[in-house]
């Protein structure tokens, strides 16, 4: 994959998608100061190289789902081979392999309960080289999805303001429950593949008038069902140490705790789970002294953390949504 240097229209292009990622070129290049024709050329480079991607993202918490966070520990010679059957499934959102090559975790959206069965016991309980599986229910999400990674900030705050007027959009928890109807799923499919793809391609995949697929769209955001997401390679950032963690923290200082993270520019996910390590999160980070001294400082300042498990990412095969290029 080709490394890109990145300059300052590239940096706020990215915080741009992240903050609106169907927002016009043209709107774009005026909080840039650049013309519409070179943000789309730094675009298509950047989208050319797998850098980044938009992708629309189906919000599981509105639409009724449960999102369930899976730890397992398999033989060395089958690790590989069960992550990428995990990254195959409609169901997972993203996968990793953790150090060692023999552990994977993965997050999932399951519609049913039997959906959340079949994985659990069923196939996962039946493959005889998953030595140990353990799975928890994703209760809250204080970074990650709507809530961006900071470690993409470049814009100022009023530049920020300006990409978001006019855009409608429904806090978290709020409103009730989505019903999905006829052809939302083609919909919904075509945009997590690409979340920037024009309103007629939307229309030949679904059948609907241009018209009526801005229509749905509008209403799916405006409900909460559906948001865009950035994602973005952290290695082509110059990030080169990505790593997962879980630790215990008291209830009452949960919630606390969790908004302390989301206040770290390294941490990419941080979310309240049930088990005894209540609070996971994904971080990233330039390098190992870098991490060495998040881990000591940054997480050391936090006094209500009582336990701390950490494990590095060896290798992701799926990410907001999408399989990897292996």
């Amino acid at each position: 994959m080709e490394i890109i240097e990145l300059d300052e229209v590239d940096r706020g292009l990215l915080h741009a998608l992240q903050v609106d990622g169907r927002a016009s070129f043209s709107r774009i290049g005026e909080v840039l100061g650049v013309s519409d024709q070179r943000v789309a050329r730094r675009y298509r480079r950047l989208r050319s190289t797998g850098m980044l991607r938009v992708v629309g993202v189906v919000d599981g918490r509105r639409l009724g789902y449960e999102s369930w966070a899976i730890r397992l520990r398999c033989t060395p010679d089958a690790a590989v081979a069960i992550a990428e059957a995990l990254g195959r499934r409609s169901d997972t959102f993203w996968v990793h392999l953790l150090s060692g090559g023999t552990e994977i975790s993965c997050g999932t959206l399951q519609r049913t309960a039997a959906e959340r069965e079949s994985l659990l016991l069923g196939k996962l309980a039946r493959t005889n080289r998953v030595l140990s599986v353990t799975a928890h229910r994703t209760l809250y999400t204080f970074v990650g999805g709507r809530v961006g990674w900071q470690g993409l900030a470049a814009l100022s705050p009023e530049q920020v303001a300006h990409l978001e007027e006019g855009r409608v959009y429904r806090r978290r928890g709020e409103g009730e429950q989505i019903v999905l109807g006829p052809g939302d799923q083609a919909l919904l499919d075509a945009l997590s593949r690409d979340g920037r793809t024009a309103h007629a391609d939307l229309a030949a995949v679904t059948g609907w008038s241009e018209s009526t697929v801005r229509r749905r769209m509008d209403q799916l955001c405006a409900a909460g069902a559906l948001f865009f997401d950035m994602d973005v390679l952290p290695a082509l950032l110059n990030y080169q140490v990505e790593a997962q963690l879980w630790m215990s923290v008291p209830p009452a200082e949960l919630d606390a705790t969790g908004w302390a993270l989301a206040g770290h520019h390294e941490v990419a996910f941080a979310g309240a789970t049930t088990g005894p390590t209540n609070l996971t999160a994904s971080i990233v980070c330039r390098d190992d002294e870098a991490f060495y001294r998040y881990v000591t400082d940054s997480l050391g300042a936090l006094p209500a953390i009582r336990h701390i498990e950490t494990a590095p990412i060896i290798r992701t095969i799926k990410r907001a949504g999408a399989v990897m290029s292996l």
